[in-house]
């Protein structure tokens, strides 16, 4: 089996549309998306309508939970962005989201941990900022999930790590947004230093599962451009460095 996995698109439909080119050209048995859809200063409706067509196994992220249930006063301006401009078809097609699913009886599919859309699994962040989680954080997180590929998103970080008892957690990173800050649950940032979109391919061979982290170019510039005409000019920084601001 060959798995292409993708993770937190957040609206950036032309990341979207150049990672499923990649996929399309290398060849995949399914694609996977692991949430945080739509959240963000971009395309948000117009990527429902994209995804919504393919027909994806998908989980859903803290953000299509955010969009759905808290209250606009409540939301930041990415979630705010998407709430304000999806459709009701698209909200109806969000709350049926699952939080876990199962490929078979050896897949699971996440956003952060099997137990939470909060949580970094591969990464844990703390009052000095985020870094790989150890072991023992990875393992306790992963608790007795049953199943030999565990992928997950979230933290936008590509990492994969294989857990002492066998299992492989991997997360793709994000195909849409390559660098952010945080306050929760203290400040925090995440830069991966370029602003090409990423996904994961893992395939099942006779060791056990290969894992190719894939960074595709697309036009950021007219992504950040994007940014900055909806008011987000820290995003636009973001979509075109793969860094943050100062």
């Amino acid at each position: 089996m060959r798995i292409a996995a993708i993770s937190d698109i957040h609206g950036n439909l032309p990341a979207l549309d150049a990672v499923l080119a990649d996929i399309a050209r290398r060849g995949a048995d399914v694609i996977v998306d692991l949430g945080d859809l739509l959240s963000g200063p971009l395309q948000p409706r117009e990527t429902a309508e994209r995804l919504m067509a393919l027909e994806l196994p998908t989980v859903a992220g803290n953000h299509e939970r955010q969009v759905l249930t808290h209250a606009p006063a409540r939301m930041g301006a990415a979630d705010r962005h998407a709430n304000e401009r999806i459709t009701p078809a698209q909200r109806a097609w969000l709350a049926a989201l699952p939080a876990t699913l199962r490929l078979g009886d050896d897949v699971l599919l996440v956003h952060g941990t099997p137990t939470s859309d909060l949580t970094g699994w591969l990464e844990t962040v703390t009052p000095a900022g985020m870094r790989p989680a150890t072991h023992a954080e990875a393992l306790e997180r992963a608790g007795n999930a049953a199943a030999s590929l565990m992928l997950c998103g979230h933290t936008h970080v590509p990492r994969a790590l294989r857990l002492g008892d066998g299992r492989l957690v991997v997360n793709p990173g994000s195909v849409g947004l390559q660098a952010y800050e945080d306050g929760d649950p203290y400040p925090h940032r995440m830069e991966n230093g370029t602003p090409h979109a990423r996904y994961a391919m893992v395939e099942r061979a006779a060791g056990g599962w290969t894992v190719a982290h894939v960074a595709v170019p697309y036009d950021w510039d007219g992504a950040a451009a994007l940014a900055l005409r909806h008011g987000a000019p820290d995003w636009a920084h973001a979509l075109r460095t793969g860094r943050m601001p100062g």
